[in-house]
C-alpha cells in the first residue's frame, strides 16, 4: 500500500475507484465501504484508494473539544492497510481546506487520481457547510466524470454501527462491546514511560503507558487484554486505568501488569488490546487487600484469555 500525504496532482495516472471518510476507529462498516472500494478497483482493472485526513477535521471544525477518536493515526493506517487498497491519501485538513465547496475539493481529488468512481457512507456529506452531500456529489460527478456510490448503514442486530455508538461503549468500560462493532479487540498504543514503582515494591511490576490524548481512554477499571511488544512477542495483561485511589492517586494512568513476563519495556511503543472489563476500579483498605485483589483479577485474566493458570 503507497501512502501519500496530501493531494500532488498527478498522484496516480490510472483509472482510480476511490472511498472517502474519516475512517475513525475503521469499524466494520468502513471495513464494508474501503472492501468494496478494492473489489470494485480490481474488477474494473483499476486503482484502489482510500482518502481520509490529518488531523481529524473535528479539531479544525470544533477546536478545543475533545476529539476522543477511537483510532490514533498508526493504528488506522495499520487498519486500512490489511484492507489491502492500492494506496492511501492522508490529506492534511485546514481552515483553508474547510472553506472549500464540495465541487472544488472534488476537482483538487481529480486533479491528483483519474477518479472513475467514488464510494462513500449513506450519511456523507463533503465541503464548505457540508453542502456535498451524495446527491450533491453525484452532480459533480456528472461533471468531473466519474460515479458515486453510497453503501448502507452496517448494522449488526438491526443496529447501527458507528464511531460514535463504539465511542459511547469504550466510555462505559464495555470493551467487548466495542469490540464487537469494531471487528477487532479495542486498542490502546503508546510508550511505556516511568512510574513510581509501586507495581515491583508489591510484586506486581507495571508498564505505565502515555498514550495519545487525542484517543479516547475507557471507563475507570481493569481490563483482562494482550499486550503487543515491538518484538511481535504477544502477552497476556491485566490493565488498570483510573488514578489509584488505594494510594490517594489524582492523575489517571493507564498501567499494565504483564502476566509472567520479565524485561524492560521503558521508552518503548507497545500495543494493548482491550478484552473485557473485569471490575470497577476501587479503594482498597490496605496493600494486603489490594494483593490479594490483584491476585483474583489475574486468575481471572487467565480465563477471558483462555491460558491455563499458573500454578
Amino acid at each position: 500500500m503507497q501512502i501519500a500525504r496530501d493531494l500532488v496532482p498527478g498522484l496516480a495516472n490510472r483509472a482510480t475507484v476511490l472511498s472517502i471518510g474519516r475512517f475513525d476507529g475503521v469499524h466494520l462498516g468502513h471495513q464494508q465501504l474501503i472492501r468494496t472500494t478494492v473489489e470494485r478497483a480490481r474488477a474494473l482493472d483499476m486503482l484502489s484508494a482510500v482518502l481520509t485526513w490529518e488531523p481529524n477535521p473535528r479539531a479544525v471544525l470544533q477546536p478545543g473539544q475533545p476529539l476522543q477518536l477511537l483510532t490514533d493515526l498508526d493504528e488506522k493506517i495499520e487498519q486500512i492497510r490489511r484492507l489491502e487498497p492500492d494506496v492511501l491519501i492522508i490529506a492534511p485538513f485546514t481552515n483553508e481546506i474547510r472553506q472549500l465547496s464540495a465541487a472544488e475539493y472534488m476537482a483538487r481529488i481529480c486533479a491528483a487520481l483519474p477518479v472513475r468512481e467514488v464510494w462513500v457512507g449513506e450519511d456523507f456529506a463533503m465541503g464548505r457547510g457540508r453542502e456535498g452531500d451524495i446527491p450533491r456529489l453525484m452532480e459533480i460527478g456528472r461533471e468531473l466524470g466519474f460515479a458515486v456510490g453510497a453503501m448502507n448503514k452496517y448494522t449488526i442486530a438491526g443496529i447501527p454501527v458507528s464511531s460514535s455508538r463504539i465511542r459511547e461503549l469504550v466510555l462505559a468500560g464495555n470493551v467487548a462491546g466495542a469490540g464487537a462493532l469494531l471487528g477487532r479487540p479495542f486498542a490502546l498504543r503508546g510508550l511505556v514511560t516511568r512510574g513510581d514503582g509501586r507495581g515491583r515494591q508489591i510484586g506486581f511490576p507495571t508498564a505505565n503507558l502515555q498514550v495519545n490524548p487525542d484517543v479516547v481512554v475507557p471507563a475507570h477499571g481493569v481490563y483482562a487484554c494482550r499486550t503487543y511488544l515491538a518484538t511481535g512477542e504477544v502477552v497476556p495483561t491485566v490493565t488498570n486505568i483510573g488514578v489509584r485511589p488505594t494510594f490517594d492517586g489524582t492523575r489517571q494512568v493507564v498501567e499494565a501488569h504483564l502476566i509472567d513476563w520479565q524485561g524492560d519495556l521503558y521508552d518503548q511503543y507497545v500495543r494493548i488490546e482491550l478484552l473485557m472489563r473485569l471490575r470497577n476500579e476501587r479503594k482498597f483498605s490496605g496493600i494486603d487487600e489490594l494483593v490479594a485483589q490483584i491476585r483474583h483479577d489475574v486468575a481471572e485474566a487467565h480465563v477471558v484469555l483462555g491460558i491455563p493458570p499458573t500454578s
